[in-house]
């Protein structure tokens, strides 16, 4: 049904081209239904019969809606997703067809695995990967021109097993801490809870542009950024896009957006103007982990799809434009329980009479918010490692996003009742409170247990914490499997600890507490509520041992230390091969990126700059000539044909000397010596020879100029 039209309903709307629990529940058989759940909550294992109820229901359902194909979606190591469309046409004997789809098509998989970056996991003769259905994250009908293709969430592995995608890892890492929480929970005395989720809610920032202006750029086209252009003379100084009116181009964008994912399912929430200009924020409901990563890809696709129906090209690089915000991904993380309990929610704790069950209820909370802590202070470089791409080290501590030092934010109350561990009576210290505002026309509002930080990598934001240093064009996947590793294994520590005190004859609520007042004394340090752009945190940071990363190229490197790969295998999350395969992959990333970019930087100056440029310099000295020719000075004119003519030669010698630069680091065999060659030698390269370029845009009159300007692609949807 037409959403414009008058009986048009949001409800009806609304998942209707995804096959999820309702939907099987409506179609399937109850007993196989029932089996689907108890798959879904890992009590029991997929049969390829109960496979072959839910294909022949989920084929009949697809068909139903117009589909014809369908194909196993998954999430390759290079961050995007990946599809192969079979259809369901069985041709017969008699020349007929018939339309099928079995338990095994549903199941399993066999795409290609040679020609998918597997870092060395699988050489280019060795062809051969499977993906594998994942019950938890429901099958949609993703529009493909007039058709409808069936999408089935998988996993995709290698011939031997090994994780050749991020979703593998991201469930292992659910599992991991699934078990870690319930061993803590039965510690403490919970014997209800049969199981610990995961929940994620990524917001997704990006840009548009008009798309006749897009295709004028072919560093836009080619890197998804930039690579040269200087500001206009109205950026984001005035602050006046931010939650401003949204332009009427970009509501219809907006509204077909919203429409494609609400019925694919996706709880598409909050959409608004971000900081920049052309700059924008849309946000979906939490889910649990995997489905969650499995809608941001989505949301990512739909965003680039929709905007070209609207004549807009969508940029989701973390920098597109110098001197102005750029994009990312913040992701909202929190854990609870399969009866609806978020572990990190203060209000758990208060308005509680008795005080047994206060303080079990404050210590419950108190030691999944320590192990939050705990783990982005023995895992800051993991974590770290996580958000580590070149188009981030262009965003990260550039005082618009995250500086390159992990550290929380828990605000002044939690702080203080953290430090208060000691006392008996901490469950009293978390109480509602409400703001008077002095006008009687206006309600009591009721103030949130902390404020915001938003210069926080990772801040506690009133029953969550939210992840800010992501990239806004990575996979939520990847940061979340090393979320869910380090708490995880913080989780396990202080069960271990507290498992030590009971055997010394302690009160469990005593042993719990001691515990927790250590993880506090010992972790407190990464803690920070003040301003993360400002100097004096840089030094303080540097006094309390917190480690910085400044590159890409240095945090990558932590995924492979040995005490990462130890834990990570430990927790049966990855092995030590599949580790060496994706810091091979992200550093090969990498050098690619920079090569791309600086290779269109060099395009872009030789065969469109610096010809305008001369033809400028020429134009400016036959106007000098002219004028000399009435006797009239030519002063002004005569020193722009001089300046432009002077940084067109810095133009050609900064040209000459990113071409061996980038010569050099292509050349350089060892993969993480490349990279740093490419960081240290071609990267300056670029943007020394950016500010020549730049600078000739100022002084180049507009109708020679070859490339739309940043007031063009800013200013003009």
């Amino acid at each position: 049904m037409d959403e414009h039209s008058s009986n048009f309903s949001l409800i009806d709307h609304f998942g209707s081209r995804c096959f999820s629990n309702d939907v099987m529940r409506e179609r399937l058989p109850r007993s196989a239904f029932e089996a689907i759940l108890e798959i879904q909550a890992g009590k029991r294992e997929l049969t390829l019969d109960i496979a072959e109820i839910v294909a022949a229901a989920m084929k009949e359902w697809a068909s139903d809606l117009g589909a014809t194909h369908y194909t196993h979606w998954f999430h390759p190591l290079s961050g995007l997703t990946a599809e192969k469309h079979e259809s369901f046409v069985s041709p017969q004997p008699n020349g007929s067809i018939l339309m099928e789809f079995s338990g095994k098509d549903l199941v399993k998989g066999e795409p290609d695995a040679s020609s998918f970056a597997s870092g060395g996991l699988r050489a280019t003769f060795e062809a051969r990967g499977y993906t594998a259905w994942d019950v938890t994250s429901p099958a949609f009908l993703k529009r493909n021109a007039e058709r409808y293709i069936l999408c089935i969430p998988t996993a995709f592995v290698s011939y031997t097993g090994l994780a050749l995608d991020k979703k593998v890892p991201l469930l292992r890492s659910m599992e991991a801490l699934n078990r870690a929480g319930l061993r803590l929970l039965r510690l403490i005395g919970d014997s209800k809870t049969e199981r610990i989720i995961a929940y994620a809610g990524p917001e997704q920032e990006y840009f548009l542009v008009n798309a006749e202006l897009y295709a004028k750029r072919p560093d836009l086209k080619l890197c998804g950024r930039t690579v040269l252009g200087t500001m206009a003379a109205k950026g984001q100084e005035l602050e006046d896009h931010y939650y401003g009116a949204i332009d009427e181009k970009a509501a219809a964008f907006m509204n077909e957006l919203n429409s494609e994912l609400w019925a694919m399912g996706i709880s598409a929430k909050t959409q608004h103007n971000e900081v920049a200009p052309n700059q924008f924020e849309i946000a979906c409901i939490y889910s649990q982990e995997n489905i969650a990563a499995d809608a941001n890809q989505l949301v990512m696709e739909t965003i680039r799809k929709t905007a070209e129906h609207h004549g807009m090209a969508a940029l989701l690089h973390e920098k597109p434009f110098a001197g102005i915000n750029g994009s990312g991904k913040h992701i909202n993380w929190s854990i609870g329980t399969d009866e609806g309990l978020n572990l990190l929610d203060p209000a758990i704790v208060a308005g509680i009479s008795s005080e047994e069950e206060a303080g079990f209820k404050f210590i419950r909370f108190a030691l999944f918010s320590l192990a939050v802590i705990e783990a982005v202070d023995r895992r800051a470089g993991l974590l770290r490692s996580s958000t580590a791409t070149a188009g981030n080290d262009r965003r990260l501590g550039g005082h618009e996003a995250p500086p390159a030092i992990l550290s929380i934010y828990l605000g002044k109350p939690l702080y203080d009742l953290f430090n208060s561990l000691q006392n008996q009576n901490n469950a009293q210290r978390i109480t509602n409170a409400f703001l008077e505002l002095g006008i009687r026309s206006l309600p009591k509002l009721p103030r949130d247990f902390s404020d915001r930080n938003r210069t926080s990598p990772f801040a506690f934001t009133g029953n969550k914490f939210e992840f800010r240093t992501v990239g806004s064009s990575q996979s939520a996947a990847t940061s979340l499997t090393m979320i869910n590793a380090a708490v995880a294994e913080a989780l396990n520590r202080i069960s271990e600890e507290i498992e030590q005190e009971l055997t010394k004859g302690a009160h469990l609520l005593d042993a719990a507490r001691l515990v927790a007042q250590r993880s506090w004394q010992e972790h407190r340090r990464v803690v920070f509520n003040g301003n993360g752009y400002s100097i004096d945190w840089m030094h303080e940071a540097e006094k309390r041992g917190l480690p910085v990363f400044r590159s890409a190229v240095d945090a990558i490197q932590e995924l492979s230390t040995p005490d990462n790969v130890k834990m990570l295998e430990n927790l049966c999350i990855l092995l030590p091969e599949e580790i060496e395969a994706r810091q091979h992959v992200y550093l090969e990333r990498y050098s690619k990126q920079i090569k791309i970019e600086a290779a269109m930087m060099i395009d872009l100056v030789r065969r469109y700059i610096i010809p305008a440029a001369s033809e400028a310099a020429s134009n400016y000295g036959s106007i000098c000539s002219s004028i000399a020719a009435i006797g009239a000075p030519a002063i002004v004119q005569e020193a722009l044909a001089k300046r432009i003519a002077q940084l067109v030669g810095k133009s050609a010698e900064g040209l000459d000397r990113l071409e061996r630069a980038l010569s050099d680091a292509s050349c350089t065999e060892d993969e993480l010596e490349r990279a740093k060659s490419y960081r240290d030698m071609v990267v300056p390269g670029m943007d020394e020879l950016r500010e020549f370029c730049d600078e000739l845009e100022r002084l180049v009159p507009k109708y020679l100029w070859p490339l739309p300007t940043y007031s063009d692609l800013l200013f003009t949807l």
